[in-house]
C-alpha cells in the first residue's frame, strides 16, 4: 500500500512540474532569446562573433559614447611672451642731471604694477602708449628703452613681468591641487599642468583628460597621453582642464561570476576583458557556448550606404567552448551601455526539476513515517 502510495505521489508530482511552467532559475536560456531572430518581422538580429565577422563589425558606427577630437603636439616659444592682461613691473635708470622722468636727487624711477590694455599697450610718461603685446620681456624692454632715448638718452630699463588671465590655464578637478597656473612660456603642455597640480587623484578609474578651449571641447584619456608624446598638447592661455573618471559602462546579468554595473578600467575593453571583470560565468549554471552581448544602434546605423546591422536591436553570441570563439572574444570590444548576460544551461533546470523531486520524496517520506 505504501508503494502504491508512493508511485501514485510520484506522478501527480511530475505532472505537477510539468503544468508549473518556467522552473525558477537565474537567468534565460539562449534559445529563449534568439527564438525569432531569423523571421522576416524580427526586431532585432543575431550575429555569432567569429573570426570572418570581426571585419565587417569593424566598420560599424560606435555606440554609447560621444566621440571628442584632441590636438596634436605643437612647439612653441620657449620664452614668455607678454599678453593683454599681464602686468610690468618697469624701473628706469637715469644718471643725466634734470632728468625729466626723475625727481631731484634720484637716480631711478618705478613704474609698477603697469597692467596691459585689451589693445596690448602700455603707457610710459613722455613717451605715450607703446605696444609690448605679443613680445618678450626682454623685446619689450629694448623697446622701451630705444623710446625713451628721445626724452633721456642716457636711460637704462629693467623690465619684468606677471603672468595674467590670458597667460594662465585653469586645472579645475581631478587633481590634488587644482587651481589658476600661471604659464612659464609657450611650451606649457597638458601633462606638464597636470604635473603643476600634483598629479591625477587616486581612484579615478582610467582618468579622462577634458581640454575646454574657448567654446570647444577636446577629449583623450591619460592613457593614451602617456603613451605618445606627440599627443601632449601644447596649452593657449585661458585653457580648461578638467581630469574625470571614465564614465563608460557595461552591464552584467545572468549565470554571471556578479551581476552589476561595472566602469570600464581602460580605453579598449573586450568581451574577454568583460568576462574577466565580472568573474566569469557561473560553473554550475551558465552555458559556455552562450555568453550573449546585446547592444542597441541609432536608426542612423541603418542608413542606406551606412555600414551596420540589419536591425538596430542586436544579439552577438560568443562560444567559450572553442579557440575561434575565445580569440574572437578577444578581439571584440564592448561598447558603453552593453548587456552581458551569461544565459542559463538547459542543463541547469532539469537539476531544478531534480531537486525539486528530491525535496518532494523527502517530505512523502516524512509523511509515510
Amino acid at each position: 500500500m505504501i508503494k502504491l502510495t508512493k508511485h501514485i505521489l510520484w506522478i501527480v508530482l511530475c505532472l505537477t512540474v510539468t503544468a508549473c511552467g518556467p522552473l525558477p532559475r537565474g537567468a534565460a536560456i539562449q534559445s529563449e532569446i534568439t527564438k525569432g531572430a531569423d523571421k522576416a518581422e524580427a526586431d532585432f538580429a543575431v550575429y555569432p562573433i567569429t573570426k570572418a565577422f570581426l571585419p565587417s563589425l569593424r566598420e560599424w558606427p560606435k555606440t554609447g559614447e560621444r566621440s571628442y577630437s584632441w590636438l596634436s603636439h605643437s612647439s612653441g616659444s620657449n620664452a614668455q611672451i607678454i599678453r593683454a592682461g599681464d602686468t610690468l613691473d618697469v624701473v628706469i635708470w637715469d644718471s643725466s642731471e634734470n632728468s625729466l622722468l626723475l625727481s631731484p636727487g634720484a637716480r631711478s624711477t618705478n613704474l609698477s604694477a603697469v597692467r596691459v590694455s585689451a589693445n596690448g599697450t602700455i603707457f610710459v610718461p613722455y613717451v605715450g602708449k607703446i605696444r609690448v603685446a605679443d613680445r618678450t620681456p626682454d623685446s619689450a624692454r629694448e623697446l622701451l628703452q630705444r623710446q625713451l632715448e628721445a626724452v633721456a638718452p642716457g636711460s637704462q630699463v629693467q623690465l619684468s613681468m606677471a603672468e595674467g588671465r590670458i597667460n594662465s590655464v585653469d586645472v579645475v578637478s581631478g587633481v590634488r591641487s587644482p587651481g589658476n597656473l600661471k604659464m612659464p612660456d609657450q611650451n606649457f603642455s597638458v601633462l606638464a599642468a597636470i604635473s603643476a597640480s600634483g598629479g591625477v587623484n587616486e581612484g579615478l578609474t582610467n582618468p579622462q583628460v577634458r581640454l575646454v578651449r574657448g567654446h570647444t571641447t577636446y577629449r583623450t584619456s591619460l592613457e593614451r597621453l602617456f603613451e605618445n608624446p606627440k599627443l601632449d598638447t601644447r596649452l593657449n592661455g585661458g585653457d580648461r582642464i578638467i581630469i574625470e573618471a571614465d564614465d563608460r559602462y557595461f552591464l552584467t546579468l545572468g549565470a554571471a561570476g556578479k551581476e552589476s554595473q561595472f566602469d570600464f578600467n581602460r580605453d579598449k575593453v573586450s568581451a574577454l576583458d568583460a568576462l574577466s571583470i565580472m568573474g566569469g560565468v557561473a560553473d554550475n549554471r551558465a552555458n559556455p557556448k552562450g555568453v550573449l552581448i546585446l547592444r542597441e544602434y541609432p536608426a542612423s546605423a541603418l542608413s542606406a550606404g551606412q555600414r551596420g546591422p540589419r536591425k538596430q536591436r542586436v544579439v552577438f553570441t560568443i562560444d567559450l567552448t572553442n579557440s575561434d570563439g575565445l580569440f574572437s572574444a578577444r578581439n571584440f570590444h564592448i561598447h558603453s551601455g552593453d548587456l552581458v548576460l551569461a544565459s542559463e544551461s538547459p542543463i541547469s533546470s532539469v537539476g531544478v526539476i531534480f531537486g525539486l523531486v528530491g525535496s518532494a520524496f523527502g517530505l512523502i517520506n516524512i509523511a509515510t513515517n
